[in-house]
């Protein structure tokens, strides 16, 4: 079962050449966990929303200060086919695969950038005890690349803030999705519910065991 492409700087997932995917960056000194294993090893608790407030993430921020925020970098870094960019990152033109519901989108202002591991999910699974530099950097993260992905509003706004026992993307790309999802909350040390667990559990059984880069934290 092959992974399609995820833009120019493709992921933290170093599939091999059998699967079709090629192969991208990889973040220096990342650690390399097998599927399998690191969803096995993700620790499971009990989640509290008490307290979130999505402004509790500072984003989009412009932390190179080229007038792109991290909204626009990602846009940029994702286009099949590339925009023209104009003052402060005005975007014209362009192409985007979403890949959560394999949409072709030709407007930049139809997509949303998606945290896969999504802000309240986070907050419910360890980001509560999180300083705001650390949400920050969270909110932000392009050293993984797989952390932010630019997909429709729609399928955006049907994910909302649900863990993959609620929801998931369309079959073909749920190995990806859920590799993916892994990934982040490894790298975040983020728990899991018991339920969400159990889906990552099934999923992961019907996946090929490829091996995650898990990037160091900022």
């Amino acid at each position: 079962m092959a992974f399609p492409p995820h833009g120019a700087l493709s992921a933290t997932l170093l599939i091999a050449a059998a699967m079709s995917l090629p192969l991208a960056r990889t973040p220096a000194h990342a650690e390399t966990v097998l599927l399998h294993d690191a969803v096995a090893s993700l620790s499971t608790d009990t989640e509290s929303r008490a307290g979130y407030r999505r402004s509790s993430f500072r984003h989009w921020v412009d932390a190179d200060r080229d007038s792109c925020n991290t909204r626009g970098e990602v846009l940029i870094d994702e286009a099949t086919s590339p925009p023209q960019i104009s003052t402060k990152c005005a975007l014209t033109g362009g192409r985007w695969h979403s890949y959560y519901d394999d949409v072709t989108v030709e407007q930049a202002s139809e997509l949303d950038v998606d945290h896969v591991v999504p802000l309240a999910e986070a907050w419910d699974s360890g980001a509560s005890t999180w300083t705001a530099t650390q949400r920050q950097a969270y909110a932000n993260d392009l050293i993984h690349p797989d952390h932010l992905v630019a997909v429709t509003a729609r399928s955006n706004r049907q994910k909302a803030d649900q863990d993959p026992s609620q929801w998931l993307p369309i079959e073909p790309v749920r190995c990806r999705y859920i590799a993916e999802w892994t990934a982040i909350k490894t790298r975040w040390e983020l728990t899991v519910d018991a339920a969400e667990k159990d889906t990552l559990t099934s999923i992961a059984a019907t996946c090929p065991n490829v091996p995650l880069e898990i990037a160091p934290l900022p």
